[in-house]
């Protein structure tokens, strides 16, 4: 391949490795394309022949995969440099797209950790466990899993589309089988019978009513998205760092 064009792309929604993989293999199967796919700095460098493909296609490329991308620079611009002047930097554009997700992480994991803890509470202390107790922390545990829980099940369903596993994949299967449970439990089994006390123990025990295990759906949920959220921080800083030493440089 010869006369190929330069682009950087900025790429959100990668939650691991595999991830970054996925996406430089589907871009590296589009003809005239070579591509390497960055998971740390959220990017990918793609050279391409403008005779085949176009950023917008190698963008649709990456959204087919259940990821969202963006270009943030590519040589032709310096023909438009007046425009180029006009528009965002390359490292202002993955900044913004850093902060936006941050934002909302950081939004599912406040509603997440103040739905969460109550139902914890009430879940591992029996004399906090009030009349119908059980049905109370089902409508919290079911906004955590659907609100807080959006980002793993969303990547899930992009991953399985494209027949791939991932940590979110664990995620979603983990929660969903303990949340699914819990409504097995309360609607076909004991565990919604008025009066229902559930005591937490390390050990087995012989308690005759089915136990349901909705607090473990709203704190696993809640620390993965609190980790999550520290490690677009850290991302953020490092970049941040990076780029001063480049300038001191």
């Amino acid at each position: 391949m010869s006369n190929l064009v330069h682009l950087d792309l900025g790429v959100t929604g990668m939650t691991c490795a595999s991830c970054s993989s996925r996406i430089e293999r589907k871009l590296n199967k589009v003809d005239g394309v070579k591509a390497s796919v960055n998971y740390a700095t959220e990017s990918a460098s793609v050279d391409y022949d403008p005779a085949a493909t176009n950023p917008d296609s190698l963008v649709e490329v990456v959204r087919g995969a259940g990821y969202d991308a963006f270009p943030v620079a590519d040589n032709t611009a310096t023909e438009h440099n007046a425009e180029v002047d006009a528009e965002p930097s390359a490292a202002e554009k993955v900044d913004a797209a850093r902060t936006a997700e941050s934002r909302d992480l950081g939004r599912r994991t406040v509603v997440s950790a103040l739905l969460s803890v109550p139902v914890m509470a009430v879940s591992m202390i029996p004399a906090w466990q009030f009349m119908n107790w059980q049905w109370a922390a089902t409508i919290l545990a079911t906004i955590v899993f659907v609100f807080g829980g959006a980002p793993f099940h969303k990547a899930t369903w992009a991953n399985l589309r494209h027949g791939a596993f991932t940590m979110d994949t664990l995620i979603t299967m983990g929660t969903s089988a303990a949340y699914f449970w819990s409504l097995y439990a309360l609607f076909f089994g004991h565990a919604g019978m008025p009066g229902m006390k559930m005591h937490m123990s390390f050990a087995s025990n012989d308690a005759h009513m089915d136990h349901i295990y909705l607090e473990s759906v709203g704190m696993v949920i809640t620390f993965l998205l609190l980790g999550r959220w520290f490690e677009l921080k850290a991302k953020g800083q490092s970049s941040a760092a990076l780029r001063s030493l480049l300038d001191l440089g």
